[in-house]
């Protein structure tokens, strides 16, 4: 179990005694401007969930470039939360690494999934089974699947593989953010109008606050799409707001 993950959720034992009380764990507030409204967040009850900034996904040897999608889009995102990461890590954020991770046999994809990119049965899509750089594409332990190299993952990180445009279908995540204790989910990645909105409407579905961070998503979609994705994000699920003053309350925080 990750240390993050025991810390938050544990019971104290003795040989006579299970003592069921958690941890009291006090607030740690801090202010954060956002659309519809300005946000209070309790950083002890938030987390950071990372959405397929993968080779695959973000690299130029990766598939989608490889299929001829242009990626250039996504480096801002990449970029964004690499400075990011630093300054939330200090702060003792939970950071979740949600990535398409395939079986290699890809027993659980269904047809409609492995449709996806490869409409006319060409044999090139999600879970096909040869890339141009990677054993398959998006299969988990292949190059493909991998954290872009500009990210770091380290110990104290969660990793969490998917297999549908959402991160909540058919893997463990709900699970884990619920044993973490958080109800904020802070959200970058891409694509900012597939995966990662699809993961931020099923978790705000299940009663999450979530918050898009606008300058840590991409797509490789046009334009409008973000823009819908922004709209719909601020009138139906929750809020969005910007990396660069978040990590600003986050250094404020730190200094006062």
């Amino acid at each position: 179990m990750s240390s993050t993950v025991h810390h938050r959720n544990r019971w104290t034992l003795t040989p006579d005694r299970a003592d069921l009380r958690r941890e009291p764990r006090p607030p740690r507030s801090i202010e954060l401007p956002a659309l519809p409204q300005d946000l209070l967040l309790d950083l002890e009850r938030t987390a950071l969930l990372i959405v397929d900034l993968q080779n695959d996904f973000c690299h130029p040897d990766g598939w989608l470039a490889s299929i001829g999608v242009d990626i250039s889009g996504t480096r801002a995102a990449v970029e964004t939360v690499a400075t990011a990461l630093p300054v939330l890590r200090a702060a003792k954020v939970p950071v979740v690494w949600v990535n398409w991770g395939n079986r290699p046999d890809r027993a659980n994809l269904p047809p409609n999934v492995l449709h996806v990119y490869d409409p006319a049965g060409k044999g090139n899509g999600i879970g096909s089974p040869a890339s141009p750089s990677s054993t398959a594409v998006l299969e988990a332990g292949s190059w493909g699947a991998a954290v872009v190299d500009d990210l770091e993952i380290v110990p104290e990180d969660l990793r969490i593989d998917k297999y549908r445009m959402s991160g909540f279908v058919d893997t463990p995540l709900d699970s884990v953010l619920r044993n973490l204790r958080v109800d904020t989910l802070l959200f970058a990645g891409v694509n900012a109008d597939q995966c990662v909105l699809a993961t931020l409407m099923d978790a705000a579905n299940i009663g999450y606050d979530v918050v898009m961070l606008t300058d840590a998503v991409a797509t490789t979609s046009p334009v409008y799409c973000l823009d819908a994705t922004v709209y719909n994000v601020r009138q139906c699920f929750g809020f969005t707001a910007a990396t660069a003053d978040l990590t600003k309350a986050l250094e404020d925080d730190a200094s006062a």
